[in-house]
């Protein structure tokens, strides 16, 4: 029996893909040891399921669909710098969620008590903060000048669009990254 590595996800437009593009690159002249998320990856996870064996596939992706086809679509924009950890010693870099945050919020709490029952999902100790992860920092010490750049994108705008499906993903780590694949597409109703 095999497993995937599967996640729950928000794709992200193409034209905020290219800004987010963009800030990776100025954020890169800090001169941090980063490990960027590649362009065609970015996206907002719900809900990260980790190892999910092939049988349980379809049942993720009834749940998902059902819930999902009980929302509305909503707007949404991606916006502002940060990062998980200090900011002189951060470990994930991300741009956060304006508009759209709480409808996010109460889909990734709609989609857990399902997920937990099909006994694919494990809760999260801290609470879900939707976020599109720019990339990941590598050792300890990021220096100042990573925070001085973090700092001055904490205003950065990424771009609107609307929501109107959400994604059930597999993730394969490779050599160079993960690939990801589209497993089912879940509309949402209203």
């Amino acid at each position: 029996m095999s497993r995937l590595r599967t996640f729950v996800a928000v794709p992200i437009e193409k034209s905020t893909r290219a800004r987010a593009a963009a800030l990776q690159e100025t954020l890169a002249r800090a001169g941090a040891d980063i490990k960027w998320v590649e362009s065609k990856n970015l996206h907002i996870t719900l809900l990260f399921l980790g190892e999910v064996e092939d049988k349980q596939l379809p049942a993720v992706c009834n749940v998902v669909a059902d819930v999902v086809g009980r929302n509305a679509p909503f707007g949404m924009s991606v916006e502002g710098a940060g990062c998980f950890g200090n900011p002189r010693r951060p470990r994930t870099l991300w741009v956060g969620v304006g508009a759209g945050l709480e409808e996010l919020k109460a889909l990734h709490d709609a989609l857990e008590p399902p997920l937990m029952d099909l006994g694919c999902y494990r809760r999260e100790e801290r609470p879900y903060t939707p976020h599109l992860t720019l990339g990941r920092v590598k050792g300890e010490d990021a220096g100042d000048e990573l925070a001085k750049a973090l700092a001055r994108q904490s205003a950065w705008k990424g771009g609107q669009g609307d929501v109107r499906e959400i994604h059930v993903m597999s993730s394969v780590l490779g050599p160079t990254g993960p690939d990801y694949m589209v497993l089912s597409r879940a509309k949402l109703g209203g």
